[in-house]
């Protein structure tokens, strides 16, 4: 199955990479119609593990390729930094565009405030597509398969409890469940269109490829430290949380390793 893949079109490879990490949030989404709470502890493990595996994906399937690459094209280490930093500030400034929405965590959750998490939760998929798109398409230029493969499993992981974290409070607020579950899957469309976008980038323009590979990481990275490691360390059990999120890390590392 692996030589199969390794002979798809990058672009192809992308389409599939986007539609595996957009079937995690359909079926997170989909918890909504099962159960009307899922378990905290669970949610907490979930976030906690790809948190270690998108931290690992970051350097091992994004940075560090763009740093191979940028010696083997005899480029200035400038753009890698560059790109690295606008990949977080992008994320950065997507989110302070809705930060005056912003409303008091003791107030109870409205529509409105499920709306709020609808926009900015599709928003940031939007560089986690694009990163599945630039790691596919950088295996034309030499990046391993399982570099790709190993950063869409790190973001599909992660979009499981994204997906419920929008179906549930919509639920718990009077919407019907198909379409709580819709909003769901709203959010994860973005990913495989903006993966599309990600590869045929690089495809089309191959010199800026560190820079885009370094720009999805800072993004990758920012969305990682931001979002996911803060919501696992919310839980009591930190030291667990921690263990679970190197388990993550060590888990793409050794991959990386043995396949890359």
């Amino acid at each position: 199955m692996f030589q199969s893949l390794s002979n798809l079109n990058p672009i192809i490879l992308s389409i599939l990479g986007g539609i595996f990490a957009f079937f995690f949030t359909v079926m997170g989404s989909g918890i909504v119609f099962l159960c009307k709470k899922v378990s905290r502890k669970r949610m907490d493990y979930m976030i906690s593990l790809s948190a270690g595996i998108m931290l690992a994906a970051s350097f091992f399937s994004l940075l560090n390729p763009a740093i191979e690459i940028s010696n083997k094209i005899h480029q200035s280490v400038l753009f890698i930094f560059l790109g690295f930093l606008f990949g977080g500030l992008f994320v950065f400034f997507c989110n302070k565009i809705f930060s005056h929405f912003t409303i008091d965590s003791n107030e109870k959750i409205s529509i409105r405030r499920c709306m709020l998490l609808f926009i900015s939760i599709t928003l940031h998929n939007i560089p986690e597509g694009l990163a599945i798109g630039v790691a596919f398409g950088s295996i034309l230029y030499g990046n391993p398969l399982i570099s790709a493969l190993s950063l869409t499993l790190g973001i599909a992981v992660q979009n499981y409890p994204e997906g419920a974290a929008i179906s549930l409070p919509m639920k718990k607020e009077g919407l019907s469940s198909m379409n709580s579950f819709l909003f769901g899957v709203i959010s994860g469309l973005v990913e495989p269109i903006s993966s599309v976008i990600g590869a045929l980038l690089v495809l089309k323009i191959n010199v800026i490829l560190p820079t885009i590979l370094s720009f999805a990481a800072g993004a990758m990275l920012y969305v990682t430290s931001l979002e996911l490691i803060p919501e696992c360390l919310q839980n009591k059990n930190k030291d667990l949380m921690a263990f679970i999120l190197l388990i993550g890390f060590a888990f793409m590392m050794v991959l990386e390793v043995l396949l890359g």
